[in-house]
């Protein structure tokens, strides 16, 4: 397993719950974050509405979460666990490799869609990716949400268009590679710069286009024409 460390400057584990109707899924999930270093689970839930309820009282920094359950959908919960308690991290794990519940995670506010085909490890380092802030989507996913979204651009091309804020070059090139589901560390790599200044570059880009995470800039920038996906 990772031993990788929990993200920088932060000396308690990151709490996380994991919300899944399948108890053998959620155990097998346990066992193997359990042995991870930096990762503690506080609790667990077998359906949407649980979730929302656990997550009100116990207060995650990161939930798991499975979109296929009674009750209340993953998507349900996470728009209402984004209502009650913003600073929560989301990332939603699931079997589920269509465009549209990608797509309708991302508007919910997850901070992460990743496949359940993924080995644990890489769970894990995604749980420390979101709690340090950063968004977090499968590899394999990442083209299909970029189809989504010309999809939409498509839908909405008769929709006047309003001026957008200007992006440089650099910050450009930065926001393609995060549409790709890259993590600041490969894009630093990618762009022969550092990752404090890709995060400089991901501020600025999310301060200019007023929106609170990456995966809404991506959204944004799709859908006003930044970026060409078609």
């Amino acid at each position: 397993m990772s031993e990788a460390p929990a993200p920088a400057g932060r000396t308690e584990p990151i709490r996380v719950l994991v919300a899944d109707d399948h108890v053998l899924y959620r155990r097998g999930l346990e066992m193997v974050l359990g042995t991870e270093e930096g990762i503690a689970i506080v609790g667990e839930a077998g359906d949407g509405a649980e979730a929302i309820q656990r997550v009100e009282e116990l207060l995650p920094d990161v939930v798991l979460m499975d979109i296929r359950m009674p009750r209340r959908s993953g998507i349900e919960a996470c728009t209402a666990i984004k209502d009650v308690v913003p600073s929560t991290k989301i990332v939603i794990l699931t079997i589920s490799d269509e465009e549209s519940d990608l797509y309708e995670a991302v508007r919910a506010g997850a901070n992460g869609y990743l496949l359940k085909d993924v080995p644990g490890e890489e769970i894990a380092d995604g749980i420390r990716a979101v709690a340090s802030g950063q968004s977090l989507i499968s590899p394999s996913m990442a083209s299909k949400l970029l189809s989504e979204f010309a999809t939409m651009i498509k839908k909405s091309e008769e929709r006047p268009q309003l001026p957008v804020p200007r992006l440089t070059d650099r910050e450009l090139e930065v926001l393609k590679l995060v549409a790709r589901g890259l993590r600041n560390s490969e894009i630093a790599k990618e762009l022969f710069i550092s990752e404090n200044t890709v995060k400089n570059h991901v501020r600025n880009i999310l301060e200019k286009l007023q929106l609170h995470s990456r995966m809404e800039a991506v959204v944004y920038a799709v859908r006003e024409r930044i970026l060409d996906v078609t």
